[in-house]
C-alpha cells in the first residue's frame, strides 16, 4: 500500500509538472503571436495598447542596466522622448469600368452599390517631444493626409496628435498633443552647425514596426544637396551618415555622442546600401515655430530648371554638329528650362542662357545661385546677369513663393 501510496503520489506531481509545462509553451505562443499580430496592425485598440506597455515594460527592465558606452549613456538621456506616430487616412477608391455598364448594372443590381469606394490606409513612422508643452516634430510624409494621428511614448502612453504645420519643401512636420499636465521627456536640441565629417551619429526611431531600435554610425558628408540624394522637389542640404536608417525611422532623431539632436532622420537610398540622410537641425530650428503655430515657411522661387556650366561642358556641346545652339565657354549656371508663369520667365530669362551673377555677386554653381536665392526673401527683385550668345544682357527676376508638388 504504501508503494502504491508513493506511485500516486509521484504520477500525481509528474502530471502537475508537464501541465505546467504546456502552459508557460502556451503562453510563450500567445505572446509570439500577439507580437505578430501588433507588425501588422490588427489587433484591436484595447490589446495593442496592452502590449505596448508590457514591451515597455520589458523595455524599461533591460534598460535599468547601467550603460558603460557612450551610445548607452546617450539613449538614456534622449530615447525616452522618442514616439511612434501612427496615422490612418482614407483613401477613394477609383471604382472598376465594367461596374457602370448598364449590363452589370442589370445583372448584380443594388448589389454594386454595395461595394466600398473607399478604404483606409495606416502609415507608422517616428518623431520626438521638443518642450513640456507637447511640441512633436517628424518628417511632413509621415503625416501626409492623415486623418487621425496617435502618438505612443516609450513607456506605453498614448495621446491623441493634431498636425499643426507641414512644410513639404523640407519634409518637416510638427505634431501637437495635450499632456493633460502629465510628465513628458524631453529631447535635448543640438547643432548642426558643430557637426564635422567623422563624428559619431546615432539614429533612434521605429524601423519597420520594431520599435525602440538604435543604430550607430558616423557622419559621412555634410551638406549633401536634395538634387545629389535624388529628390529635386526637396530643398535641404542633408546630413549624410551610414548609421542604418529604414522605412519607420523616419521623422525619429539622428543623435550625436552627447545625446543631443543634430537631425531629423528623413531619407534612404534604394539603390545604395549604408547610406542615409537627415535633415540638420538649426534648418529645423529655423521654421519649427512657424510650423508649430500653423503659418507658411518662406520659400522663394524663380522657376528654372538648370546645371552648373564649365568652358569644358560647352566646348563638348559647341563642338556637337546636333547641338540646338551653342553656350558661352565659361563657368557659371546653365538654363535648361523655363518653367511658364514663373518669375524668370516673366524677367526675360530664357533656354540656353548662362547665369554669371546676381545683384553683382558672382555665380559658377547650381547650388549657388540656389542658394542665393533662397536668402534672398519673397518679393525681391534681383538682377541677373546673363549670357546669351554674345550679348551681355542684365534682367530683372521678382521672387515668389514656391507651390509645393502634392
Amino acid at each position: 500500500m504504501k508503494k502504491l501510496g508513493f506511485l500516486s503520489k509521484f504520477i500525481s506531481h509528474t502530471l502537475m509538472l508537464l501541465l505546467g509545462v504546456a502552459l508557460t509553451f502556451g503562453t510563450l505562443r500567445v505572446m509570439s503571436s500577439q507580437a505578430d499580430t501588433i507588425n501588422g496592425n490588427a489587433l484591436e485598440a484595447g490589446k495593442t495598447k496592452q502590449v505596448s506597455q508590457e514591451i515597455a515594460q520589458l523595455s524599461e527592465t533591460s534598460n535599468a542596466r547601467a550603460s558603460t558606452s557612450f551610445v548607452g549613456k546617450a539613449i538614456s538621456r534622449t530615447g525616452p522622448s522618442v514616439v511612434r506616430v501612427d496615422t490612418e487616412r482614407t483613401v477613394s477608391q477609383r471604382a472598376d469600368s465594367f461596374l457602370n455598364d448598364p449590363f452589370f448594372q442589370e445583372f448584380f443590381g443594388d448589389r454594386l452599390r454595395d461595394v466600398p469606394q473607399e478604404r483606409q490606409v495606416r502609415g507608422q513612422g517616428s518623431g520626438f517631444i521638443t518642450d513640456k508643452q507637447g511640441i512633436i516634430l517628424t518628417n511632413a510624409h509621415v503625416v501626409s493626409g492623415a486623418d487621425k494621428v496617435t502618438i505612443t511614448l516609450k513607456d506605453g502612453r498614448e495621446f491623441e496628435g493634431k498636425v499643426t504645420g507641414t512644410d513639404k519643401v523640407t519634409d518637416l512636420a510638427v505634431i501637437k498633443i495635450d499632456p493633460q499636465g502629465a510628465n513628458i521627456p524631453i529631447a535635448p536640441l543640438g547643432n548642426s552647425s558643430q557637426v564635422a565629417v567623422g563624428d559619431w551619429a546615432i539614429a533612434v526611431g521605429n524601423p519597420v514596426g520594431l520599435n525602440n531600435t538604435v543604430t550607430l554610425g558616423i557622419i559621412s558628408t555634410l551638406e549633401r544637396s536634395s538634387a545629389q540624394v535624388g529628390i529635386p522637389d526637396k530643398r535641404v542640404d542633408f546630413l549624410q551618415t551610414d548609421a542604418a536608417i529604414n522605412p519607420g525611422n523616419s521623422g525619429g532623431p539622428l543623435l550625436n555622442e552627447k545625446g543631443d539632436v543634430i537631425g531629423i532622420n528623413t531619407a534612404i537610398r534604394a539603390d545604395a546600401n549604408g547610406i542615409g540622410f537627415a535633415i540638420p537641425i538649426d534648418k529645423v530650428k529655423a521654421i519649427k515655430d512657424t510650423l508649430a503655430k500653423g503659418g507658411v515657411v518662406p520659400h522663394p522661387y524663380v522657376g528654372v530648371q538648370m546645371i552648373t556650366l564649365t568652358p569644358e561642358l560647352a566646348q563638348r556641346n559647341n563642338q556637337d554638329p546636333n547641338s540646338a545652339f551653342n553656350i558661352p565657354e565659361v563657368k557659371g549656371v546653365l538654363v535648361m528650362r523655363v518653367l511658364e508663369d514663373t518669375p524668370a520667365a516673366l524677367g526675360g530669362i530664357r533656354r540656353g542662357d548662362v547665369i554669371v551673377a546676381v545683384d553683382g555677386k558672382k555665380i559658377t554653381t547650381a547650388a549657388e545661385l540656389q542658394s542665393l536665392v533662397d536668402k534672398s526673401g519673397l518679393n525681391k527683385t534681383l538682377k541677373f546677369e546673363v549670357l546669351r550668345g554674345d550679348r551681355n544682357l542684365k534682367l530683372d527676376v521678382k521672387t515668389t513663393q514656391l507651390k509645393a508638388s502634392s
